[in-house]
């Protein structure tokens, strides 16, 4: 299974609230994914990213990739 780091969309709308999983890179955007390791809420004051980094670590390691959405976000910890 090819699998890749992504956010997938939650909330309301107008109101974004992110979820950064680990999915099958062929499912869609909002589809299944295997294992959530943290958060994005860019409409906090400060936009807030939270994410288990152990684990972000783990599924790089076993061949995950990252989206560049992600990436980005998770550069800056």
């Amino acid at each position: 299974m090819a699998t890749v780091i992504r956010l997938t969309r939650l909330g309301r709308k107008k109101k974004p609230f992110y979820r950064m999983v680990v999915t099958d890179s062929r499912k869609r955007r909002d589809g299944g994914w295997v294992e959530a390791i943290g958060y994005y809420n860019p409409l906090a004051e400060t936009p807030v990213v939270k994410f288990d980094a152990e684990r972000l670590k783990y599924w790089v390691s076993v061949g995950a990739k990252m989206s560049d959405r992600v990436a980005t976000l998770t550069a800056s910890k």
